[in-house]
């Protein structure tokens, strides 16, 4: 806490205390972690203080409730941890970039240093302590990751790398599906060697493999 001095119109000097100022970004990402890693039901105002490094009056006047928090730590989540996967799929063939996609996740998801294990949108929102609100913004976070494949398997069946015949949906769900069980197995301690086994084998349900 640090303190202002006041005078007032009848020469009175009084002493006031304000809150300490915070890097909001770095606050943020604590906050991101913690939820991360606890989830929201189980992360408290008290976790979220001590790790922001800031008091509950600070915490509630930057970012309004823990609910508020929690979107906004997604969001920061979305933003800086989810490009380091997602963007890969932006390699000059589909095939190259789903692999790629899957590689990258082999060592985002199990834990290092800081960072905890799995992936906080696959693994948030799913339980009915969430709120309505934080449960739907999660799942839109997913349903963008399915979007995202499937826009890149369609751009692969227009330039000719796919069939025309070939089930976009089905194979964007696949590959969906398989980042979702390496997120699960990451939570549960699988290593980054094993998260590389299953996407190689996942890679071998590509169309025209084998």
């Amino acid at each position: 806490m640090t303190y202002v001095l006041l005078v007032t119109e009848r020469m009175e000097i009084v002493v006031i205390g304000r809150p300490r100022e915070f890097d909001r970004e770095t606050a943020l990402q604590a906050a991101m972690l913690v939820f991360w890693r606890k989830g929201f039901a189980a992360t408290s105002m008290n976790d979220l203080c001590d790790a922001m490094g800031i008091r509950s009056p600070s915490l509630y006047a930057a970012f309004g409730s823990k609910e508020a928090l929690y979107l906004e730590a997604m969001e920061h989540y979305v933003k800086t941890v989810g490009p380091t996967i997602w963007d890969k799929l932006a390699a000059t063939s589909a095939r190259d970039g789903v692999e790629k996609m899957l590689l990258a996740a082999t060592e985002i998801l199990p834990e290092t240093g800081p960072m905890p294990a799995g992936c906080m949108a696959v693994l948030g929102g799913v339980g009915d302590e969430w709120p309505a609100a934080v449960a739907d913004v999660v799942r839109e976070v997913r349903l963008e990751m399915l979007g995202n494949l499937q826009s890149r398997l369609k751009t692969a069946v227009t330039e000719g790398e796919l069939p025309a015949a070939a089930d976009v949906d089905r194979l964007s769900r696949f590959y969906l599906s398989v980042f979702q069980g390496m997120a699960l197995q990451a939570r549960d301690g699988a290593t980054s060697e094993e998260l590389k086994g299953v996407a190689a084998s996942a890679m071998l349900a590509w169309p025209g493999e084998g």
